[in-house]
């Protein structure tokens, strides 16, 4: 092999991998977590990212009505009475349906018991500037505010055939100050409706 012939191979195999498995099309495992500023609840209050101050924050982008958010509800839930006191976790729905709008979302968090902050981004940024493409789709971020797992909760809709716990794997990594070892999965669920003006 010629010495081009090599360096072209080097090159080919090195973009290949930098490549492989990345399903955000924002956003790398590491970078820096967007920010968002006064965003409002379903508890009347309004919530920026510089509230949640926790060395770990769960980001999840959500909807009100997408079948599989609502298959993850209860697994948040229990996932938030889990790691109470160690991580801020906060969902925000950034959907405009009628069945997406603020007074749906209360009457859900008030339905379901909603133990985290339920939020309601209309203009559709913070979605954008994650990466995001579907619901639910779960973003880690550590004590340094950078994204260290981004993509599913865990590798089953049905709780029961879970087998692999992406975002409570990479929480566990995160509070002992590492990067987990799957950074990034394929989220599944709906797409987000995107506005045209928003895109």
């Amino acid at each position: 092999m010629t010495r081009f012939a090599a360096i072209v191979t080097v090159l080919a195999l090195s973009i290949g991998s930098a490549q492989a498995g990345k399903f955000n099309k924002v956003l790398n495992p590491g970078d820096k977590a967007p920010t968002f500023q006064k965003l409002q609840g379903t508890d009347e209050k309004e919530y920026s990212s510089s509230d949640f101050s926790k060395d770990v924050v769960v980001v999840v982008v959500t909807c009100n009505k997408c079948p599989a958010a609502i298959a993850y509800e209860d697994r948040l839930i229990e996932f938030t009475k889990k790691y109470s006191g160690k991580v801020d976790v906060v969902a925000i729905n950034v959907n405009n349906s009628d069945a997406d709008k603020m007074d749906k979302m209360i009457e859900r968090s008030k339905e379901k018991g909603f133990n985290f902050p339920y939020l309601y981004d209309p203009t559709q940024k913070i979605a954008m500037a994650l990466g995001a493409a579907r619901t639910p789709e779960f973003f880690v971020i550590n004590k340094a505010r950078e994204v260290v797992y981004m993509g599913a909760f865990d590798d089953d809709m049905r709780a029961e055939n879970v087998k692999k716990q992406y975002v409570v794997d990479a929480v566990e990594a995160a509070l002992a100050g590492k990067m987990p070892t799957v950074k990034e999965t394929a989220a599944r669920g709906c797409g987000i409706q995107f506005e045209k003006s928003s895109k």
